[in-house]
């Protein structure tokens, strides 16, 4: 897959922009998972609206993964001896246009899962076997001096919500709707950052 071209994004092409990534790339498969990469996003983002949970939450659920497809190292494979960083690689897509919220949830979703097995034992329960794949790939759990740091993040709580979404976000037969359902929202949540920074 050829690299996108980021030097043309502006707060009113970003969401087209996110919403072809969905319609071109969002078939692919999921790290093993039974669903696709949009099936997956999708999913953790509807059950974040169902919760009636902010829409920087559901925001941040429904984008945690564009990396994947922004990545100039390609996207994940079960047959992967290195980790690709697509976490970085979405933040980095997204920052100029997202509140800080938004982007630590993207670029630390990988980190919120080291920092669970590591602090709540009970957490690795949950890892599909590409989970566990990807977690070993991105340095385990954390050690006590990455999890002290890491909990000094300010969005922390949030990083952590986005975390579960992204785990309950892999079910093969639930329905959702598609990214354009949540388009409205991705706007606002654009223009609201846009507007603070102007």
């Amino acid at each position: 897959m050829t690299s996108p071209d980021f030097t043309t994004l502006t707060p009113n092409n970003i969401v087209a922009f996110l919403g072809d990534i969905f319609e071109r790339c969002g078939d692919e498969e999921y790290l093993g998972e039974p669903v696709t990469m949009a099936q997956h996003m999708l999913q953790g983002a509807t059950i974040a609206e169902q919760q009636g949970l902010a829409e920087d939450i559901i925001v941040a659920t429904l984008l945690h993964d564009i990396g994947h497809f922004t990545s100039e190292f390609g996207t994940f494979s079960m047959e992967d001896t290195e980790d690709r960083y697509h976490e970085e690689a979405g933040a980095k897509v997204l920052q100029e246009f997202f509140p800080t919220i938004v982007t630590d949830c993207v670029r630390h979703h990988v980190a919120a899962k080291r920092y669970l097995c590591a602090t709540r034992p009970e957490y690795f329960k949950r890892l599909s076997e590409a989970s566990i794949h990807s977690l070993n790939l991105q340095g385990g759990p954390m050690s006590s001096h990455e999890v002290a740091e890491f909990e000094k993040n300010p969005n922390l709580t949030k990083i952590i919500q986005v975390r579960y979404l992204d785990e309950a976000g892999k079910s093969p037969d639930m329905e959702t709707p598609d990214y354009w359902h949540f388009a409205p929202m991705v706007q606002r949540v654009v223009d609201g950052h846009c507007r603070v920074g102007e």
